[in-house]
């Protein structure tokens, strides 16, 4: 039975947080491709993760959240039965993360001063704007051999290296939080309490059926309904039966 995960942020730091991990899938997937059409889309990601980095300030969330696992770390430290091992390696990670963050001022930027992105840069904001005859230099660098596209791509991807490891490791963070446990959405629907320590909602149910969940609330309650997909008519209506489904909150 096909299973999905979906995730819902109850912040705005882990909408960010979220949007990034996704956003490096998408440029790890990119970057593979081959032909130079399939190229275009690598650019497309990563200039939307500029845009991303540009506009938020994910160093000073990445530097606190950092600081607030170091110090639980700390305190797990005391546990008779802990991972002496784990618990240094963990710790030496933070270490170097917290440090390589702390001597960096913007992160991305590197990649804004880059003179061949920057050249490029404006044309993909504009509807089918990547042409040839618009970037004729562009193109030129598309017909290369795949080896020195990779050489460059490779170049550009390692410069969100810092970003990307961060990313990884408090979405690991969080994600640990929870556990899953089984309940029930009576005619399609649940509702639970929010606490001060939940950030991430995740729901793992089937994906048979074409039921997806939705999920609302406010800062004291939440609920998620499960909406049945009728994609031939572009809208959803509400599933009327009850539903099991696995919900972890982190």
């Amino acid at each position: 039975m096909p299973i999905a995960v979906y995730e819902f942020p109850l912040c705005e730091k882990v909408r960010n947080y979220l949007r990034l991990e996704q956003l490096f899938k998408q440029l790890d997937h990119t970057a593979t491709f081959d032909s130079e059409f399939e190229c275009l889309h690598f650019f497309d990601v990563l200039f939307t993760l500029m845009d991303l980095l540009e506009r938020l300030d994910v160093r000073t969330d990445f530097i606190r959240d950092i600081d607030v696992h170091e110090k639980n770390l700390v305190h797990w430290s005391t546990h008779p039965n802990i991972d002496a091992s784990a618990l240094e390696d963990a710790l030496k990670t933070l270490h170097r993360l917290l440090s390589d963050l702390k001597r960096t001022n913007k992160l991305g930027s590197s990649l804004k001063d880059d003179r061949f992105l920057g050249s490029i840069r404006q044309r993909f904001s504009i509807p089918g704007g990547a042409t040839s005859f618009d970037l004729p230099h562009l193109f030129c660098w598309l017909k290369q051999a795949k080896d020195v596209r990779n050489k460059d791509i490779t170049m550009w991807v390692n410069q969100l290296a810092l970003v990307r490891e961060n990313i990884t490791l408090l979405m690991q963070y969080l994600r640990e939080r929870g556990r899953y446990e089984e309940v029930v959405g009576t005619n399609g629907f649940y509702q639970g309490v929010v606490t001060d320590k939940i950030d991430l909602i995740r729901v793992r149910c089937s994906n048979s059926q074409g039921y997806f969940p939705v999920l609302s609330g406010n800062k004291y309650r939440y609920g998620i309904r499960f909406m049945q997909l009728v994609a031939d008519e572009g809208s959803a209506g509400g599933v009327p039966g009850d539903i099991k489904f696995d919900i972890a909150c982190c």
